[in-house]
């Protein structure tokens, strides 16, 4: 997997106490309450439609029908699915501890 060219500048102590709260949570309920307080619903809806647009370009679903499903557009799917195949690996590291990469990519 290659990485992406962005700079690291959004990573700081901020970036790094968020990160190690996340972390801290030990339930679901703990990480929704968390997530509630911390997002607007708008900004919790669109993180969730990403991650399902995620997991249905893993299943091999055409963007159209992805769009159609999820109300994403299909140039939110285009950047999405690079990020998927050419990012940092976040959304490889998850897949892979949900058990959602298909056994050939593994």
């Amino acid at each position: 997997m290659t990485t992406s060219n962005e700079p690291d500048d959004w990573r700081n102590e901020a970036t790094a106490d968020l990160f190690d709260t996340i972390l801290a949570m030990k339930t679901r309920e703990e990480a929704a309450a968390f997530f509630r307080d911390l997002c607007t619903r708008r900004e919790l809806e669109e993180m969730s439609r990403r991650w399902r647009v995620v997991r249905m370009l893993v299943d091999g679903i055409p963007y159209r029908q992805i769009a159609t499903d999820t109300g994403v557009s299909t140039a939110t799917i285009t950047r999405i699915n690079q990020w998927l195949r050419h990012g940092r690996g976040g959304y490889q590291a998850a897949l892979n501890r949900k058990g959602l990469i298909p056994t050939e990519e593994r």
